[in-house]
């Protein structure tokens, strides 16, 4: 397994596949690289260098108990991308990675990366309040937070079925993607997992969103259940100096696994843009 350890002693998995202009993938919680999968081998035969790697305290990475926070997850890919000497590299985030992304390449990315993709990210932040009306309630999350610490092994199955949109009417539930879920989620540490709720609920990336100038696309699905588009993506691209947005009507909250064709069509054509 590659691996690098950070300078707090973390050790992080990562997977770096090909030549060429680099792809960065960000996942989304509680997950890890793997759920890249798709991209990864669809990009590494278009010609790209393909990462991925398992944030702190996910996948096989340290089940870190500390750190667990948008700043330091930042700073984590830094040193990674230092380390692997990544220019011009295009950063994809999905969900929580979303979020990750914008901030890596709002703090740290200069010289560094070329444009950034947000799929059904949490930016510029989920959290309801008088600036965000249509945002998610607190108590949403802190349902998430009692499941992910007292019953995560069965609420990590239960959560595939909004995510992917399993419980839509005529919905193709397919017990592999569900499954494949499950184990990501399940190799992840507990307290990392906890804390990361926090990171990616209430985390303001407003300001990240403002500050870039590189070109910026926003992909999300109009029927996503775990990231609504109205408080997330319909503000965020008023945010940017160089964005676009394209949703997807009846698309859930997983699009890289259930629309994988779709997605990575649109986002080669931004990255040959």
């Amino acid at each position: 397994m590659s691996t690098i350890t950070l300078k707090d002693g973390t050790e992080i998995y990562y997977k770096d596949w090909g030549t060429g202009q680099p792809i960065f993938f960000h996942h989304g919680w509680p997950l890890s690289a793997d759920d890249w999968d798709t991209q990864m081998h669809f990009f590494l035969e278009k010609g790209f260098r393909v990462i991925a790697y398992d944030r702190r305290g996910h996948g096989r990475s340290t089940q870190t108990y500390k750190g667990n926070e948008m700043n330091t997850y930042a700073a984590d890919v830094a040193e990674l991308t230092s380390f692997l000497d990544l220019k011009d590299a295009v950063h994809i985030g999905h969900s929580t990675g979303g979020g990750e992304a914008i901030r890596y390449a709002a703090q740290h990315g200069k010289g560094r990366v070329a444009k950034v993709v947000l799929i059904s990210a949490v930016t510029p932040y989920m959290i309801v309040d008088e600036n965000n009306p249509d945002g998610v309630p607190l108590a949403v999350f802190d349902d998430i937070r009692f499941n992910t610490a007292n019953n995560r092994q069965q609420f990590y199955q239960d959560i595939t079925f909004p995510f992917y949109g399993y419980n839509r009417e005529g919905a193709n539930i397919k017990k592999g993607i569900q499954d494949n879920w499950w184990r990501q989620g399940m190799m992840g540490g507990i307290k990392a997992h906890y804390d990361c709720i926090k990171a990616f609920s209430e985390t303001d990336f407003t300001e990240d969103l403002k500050s870039v100038d590189f070109p910026v696309l926003i992909l999300h699905g109009e029927d996503d259940q775990i990231v609504p588009h109205v408080p997330t993506a319909l503000r965020a691209i008023k945010l940017l100096k160089n964005g676009k947005l394209i949703t997807y009507p009846g698309l859930c909250h997983g699009i890289p696994t259930t629309d994988a064709d779709t997605v990575n069509a649109d986002i080669l054509a931004f990255i040959k843009s």
